[in-house]
């Protein structure tokens, strides 16, 4: 792993993209995908931390939700950050990288909300290294998240002279790029409240996980949940980069959302 050095966009992960599963040291994919990514219904916007890293001692820690919840102690001060689930244990000396911080967020699994919580990007290794996973998916660098591998489906395309599946998308995503489309599919993960947007995963069963062009990361200001068969009408970019390795093949942005 290469060392990282990280610039911070303005604003901010779980999560989630597209849809994240891991985020440093444990490279296991977990069972299920992680939960949503919630806040309340008027919180404050999110506020990138520092580019200082993150360091103390573990005083309290617990899993829920696909999530790593971990409040770290350092000269009397006490600070809260959540990952994407990974081991570790109370009294462990750890080092986060710097992440986006999150005022009044509630998550909903823990039914508790944290007056403020940073979303770091991974944990920094003996060796000074980091594996940095993103909290939409897969990699930082990537093409999506898939559902659940035992999850088939299939939804119907959508109508219209602009309409394509997930997978065609991908393969026309050069003529395509910065052009309205529709598409219409399955939300299987979704991260609110990121960088002011709420951003979703959708599949229509086209495409390949092997391939990558089987998730396709929807950002809109439109709220849709985990399950929902939604119309959505956006414009599509293709290699569209946020900084820090957010980085999408395809993405549709600006999106409204018809269930």
């Amino acid at each position: 792993m290469k060392k990282s050095s990280i610039s911070l966009i303005s604003i901010l992960t779980l999560t989630i993209m597209g849809g994240g599963r891991n985020v440093y040291a444990d490279s296991q994919k977990p069972a299920e995908p992680p939960a949503n990514i919630y806040m309340k219904e008027k919180p404050e916007a999110a506020a990138p931390q520092d580019d200082a890293v993150l360091s103390g001692k573990v005083v309290e820690t617990m899993n829920s939700g696909g999530y790593t919840y971990i409040c770290i102690e350092k000269d009397g001060k006490k600070t809260w950050a959540a990952v994407l689930e990974t081991k570790v244990a109370v009294g462990q000396d750890v080092v986060l990288q710097p992440g986006y911080e999150m005022i009044n967020f509630t998550s909903k699994t823990l039914n508790r909300t944290f007056d403020k919580i940073i979303f770091s990007t991974g944990m920094v290794l003996q060796d000074g290294t980091t594996e940095m996973k993103s909290f939409h998916g897969k990699s930082m660098v990537s093409k999506g998240a898939g559902a659940p591998s035992d999850e088939k489906i299939k939804v119907e395309k959508a109508t219209g002279s602009n309409a394509y599946t997930v997978a065609e998308l991908y393969v026309k995503k050069n003529e395509l790029d910065k052009k309205s489309i529709i598409v219409k599919g399955k939300v299987v993960k979704v991260s609110s409240g990121i960088m002011s947007k709420n951003w979703l995963h959708i599949q229509d069963g086209t495409g390949t996980t092997e391939s990558g062009n089987n998730d396709l990361v929807v950002t809109t200001s439109e709220i849709a949940a985990v399950g929902d068969i939604v119309t959505v009408t956006g414009t599509l970019y293709k290699d569209k980069d946020f900084g820090s390795g957010y980085k999408y093949d395809v993405i549709v942005e600006e999106a409204s959302i018809k269930k």
